[in-house]
């Protein structure tokens, strides 16, 4: 049985250290065709805090069943060695238990920050961190990452350099995860979407690539490709002098996500996911994003 959300919110995260991201970008799309709106941070700031967009989800959803979608990583690699860090022996065995040691591990770290890790003498071996590739680093892949390959393929989820790095935000947001437990359904981790958030994983560059849209060099920030790309998701246009803002253009990533997820959500075979996803993550519509 499908669940009916009120509310799609499509949010491009940031990993960085301090408190305030300029690569933090919100958006909301209300059930329909309705073109998605961008959300600005609160009235105090200039940019999103991660903190406070969890505030924003918390309250949000206290009179809304919110379905939010955030670019990064739920979990890392387990099938292929049956494990996330080979060779540990008391490597965690779940996703609550990897997202509790990376909060511990970052804990003096403010406002989600995880990259701490990277230091650490036991796991850091396991990152490409800036200014240190761990010896143990490898390009492993999730089977979320192997499906979406044929579309559009993620960065390793180890990998904390460059702008594909994925690892960054993941270590944040792993953070994030552990720290909303009881208040919201991290799926498909957890399955209960009839809390009032439920949380999945999203990749803009997936959803663009479905579409039509090359999302390189700025391409999908073109005005008429954004719109081609909301478009295919059912959704109304945006108005032609809109710009999206972002240092990598992250408001069109987000709208996108958010018309994304509202027109996926709507597929059963969506929800119907492989059993490793409960151990790994899985990225929202991908494998059945073509029955749309």
């Amino acid at each position: 049985m499908i669940t009916e959300f009120e509310l799609f919110i499509g949010i491009d995260w940031s990993g960085a250290k301090g408190s305030s991201h300029r690569g933090i970008a919100v958006s909301e799309a209300e059930p329909g065709k309705s073109v998605p709106t961008i959300i600005s941070p609160p009235a105090d700031a200039r940019s999103w805090s991660r903190t406070s967009v969890i505030e924003y989800l918390i309250k949000r959803s206290s009179n809304k069943k919110i379905l939010a979608g955030f670019d990064f990583a739920f979990a890392y690699p387990f099938m292929d060695e049956n494990t996330y860090f080979p060779g540990i022996q008391d490597s965690p065995n779940n996703a609550q238990e990897l997202w509790a040691l990376i909060d511990r591990i970052n804990t003096n770290a403010k406002d989600f920050y995880g990259g701490l890790i990277w230091q650490d003498p036991q796991l850091g071996v396991y990152y490409n961190a800036p200014g240190n590739k761990g010896y143990l680093f490898r390009s492993r892949r999730r089977q979320t990452e192997i499906a979406a390959k044929p579309i559009k393929s993620p960065s390793p989820t180890f990998n904390c350099v460059g702008p594909a790095g994925v690892g960054t935000g993941s270590l944040a947001g792993m953070r994030m995860l552990h720290n909303l437990e009881g208040q919201a359904c991290r799926w498909p981790i957890e399955s209960n979407t009839n809390n009032s958030l439920t949380l999945v994983e999203i990749f803009p560059s997936f959803y663009f690539s479905l579409a039509g849209v090359r999302p390189i060099k700025g391409n999908h920030a073109r005005i008429d490709m954004l719109n081609k790309a909301l478009a295919f998701f059912k959704s109304n246009s945006l108005p032609e002098f809109f710009v999206p803002k972002g240092p990598d253009f992250d408001e069109a990533d987000a709208l996108i996500s958010s018309a994304a997820i509202r027109a996926l959500s709507a597929k059963q075979a969506v929800w119907n996911i492989p059993a490793c996803a409960v151990k790994e993550g899985w990225i929202f519509g991908v494998e059945y994003a073509n029955n749309l």
